[in-house]
């Protein structure tokens, strides 16, 4: 009796995998929900084959859950859905400060980096935390 344990030899290449695959996920790719930074949660259609599979990353299991919902009923992400149309209304007054501040009849080019930066920085927070208070209304789908 030996108790040398048998390892397999790795696998041929095949035509839809001519390389190994990759076991991690990409580092700075951004949320697919959510654009906040990604922490190894993942999704890809099954029903592609692999060359053309599409991968998304996101930053938690609630984004990937949303995500998975709306991909198996077909919507697509880049559409407003419903809760995202409600969130505009709160994201318009946060932004109203900001734009009294800056001046409504400046154009964008003309806006510096400190100014444009405080703008999205706004945009998004105020999104972010719109969403979050819709969504708790409602049950987490997961």
């Amino acid at each position: 009796m030996t108790h040398v344990a048998e390892v397999s030899s790795p696998s041929e290449a095949t035509p839809d995998r001519p390389h190994a695959d990759r076991l991690w996920h990409p580092r700075p790719v951004l949320c697919a929900v959510c654009t906040n930074r990604t922490r190894g949660f993942g999704w890809f259609d099954p029903h592609r084959p692999r060359p053309h599979r599409t991968r998304r990353w996101f930053c938690s299991m609630g984004c990937q859950a949303a995500f998975t919902c709306k991909a198996l009923k077909g919507l697509n992400m880049v559409d407003f859905t419903e809760e995202e149309t409600q969130a505009l209304p709160a994201v318009m007054r946060a932004l109203a400060p900001v734009m009294d501040r800056i001046g409504w009849d400046r154009p964008l080019s003309s806006l510096s980096a400190n100014d444009m930066q405080r703008l999205i920085v706004t945009t998004v927070e105020a999104f972010r935390a719109e969403m979050l208070a819709i969504a708790s209304d409602r049950e987490v789908p997961f």
